[in-house]
């Protein structure tokens, strides 16, 4: 073999054809398709209704479960913020002891203004469980068999409300079980609050969070979390309106405690004429 045939070049080998993704494949036929389909389609001013695969058509066949993602959670905080604030929301659960018609307190929860957790512990009662409630309650055996003590748990939310405004729904009820006292004056009840009675009664926490709130609680068990956050919420929406109130009605018990009762005039009796 000459010099000159070692040097010439082998020739190249046809390149292996280049592998197309099977899925920019399909795509590439589906554009050819409906190019080739726009083409030859004739359009009219009832195209829109007539058409099931125009865009209105798509609106409205519209998986109900892609409308439900957009959906939002009302009694979702609105940031992360966990911060012990001045005003303070609080629930608690309950547990049947003694005979089962004694309640006592199975589990706190506290939230700030922004609805983030403060304080959420099981709480082990000091008489004996004899009904944990639980369709009502959502509390286990399992839950209380390392919960926090009465006496720990007791002390700590009277260390986070001290001073606080204190919101809920029928404070009265968990003030009990907690075996605490707060300042009326510092008490902000749903329960309680005149524009949500109806005739003098009382409405369910329930009823206000899908009435004011558009949320739904209290199905089933209850979550203490989205009930100390739904009366938050609602003091939050009705806050300015709701302060009034309360500055004119501590306005007029400290004016009735100023006024001094009248003094009855004592007549003398007239002394015998002789």
């Amino acid at each position: 073999m000459s010099s000159a045939d070692l040097k010439r070049k082998p020739k190249k080998k046809n390149p292996k054809p280049v592998q197309i993704n099977p899925n920019w494949s399909l795509l590439q036929q589906k554009l050819k398709s409906d190019s080739n389909n726009s083409g030859n389609r004739k359009y009219s001013n009832n195209d829109d209704s007539d058409d099931p695969r125009s865009i209105l058509g798509k609106r409205k066949e519209r998986p109900d479960s892609e409308v439900d993602v957009l959906k939002v959670n009302p009694l979702a905080p609105v940031n992360d913020d966990c911060s012990l604030t001045d005003e303070v929301a609080m629930d608690c659960e309950m547990v049947g002891v003694s005979q089962g018609t004694k309640s006592a307190l199975g589990r706190v929860t506290l939230v700030n203004k922004w609805g983030n957790v403060l304080y959420d512990e099981f709480v082990r009662p000091v008489e004996r469980v004899v009904d944990f409630r639980t369709h009502i309650s959502g509390i286990r055996p399992k839950d209380l068999r390392k919960a926090k003590d009465f006496r720990v748990a007791q002390t700590k939310v009277a260390e986070l409300i001290k001073g606080k405004i204190l919101v809920g729904h029928a404070l009265h009820n968990d003030l009990k079980v907690l075996l605490l006292t707060h300042p009326k004056k510092d008490i902000r009840d749903t329960a309680e609050y005149q524009p949500f009675l109806k005739d003098k009664t009382r409405k369910s926490l329930k009823h206000l969070a899908s009435e004011f709130l558009g949320a739904d609680i209290q199905n089933g068990e209850h979550c203490p979390i989205d009930d100390a956050r739904a009366a938050m919420l609602l003091y939050q929406k009705n806050r300015r309106e709701w302060e009034r109130n309360v500055k004119d009605q501590t306005r007029m018990r400290l004016k009735q405690k100023k006024r001094k009762p009248k003094k009855k005039v004592k007549v003398d009796q007239a002394s015998p004429i002789v």
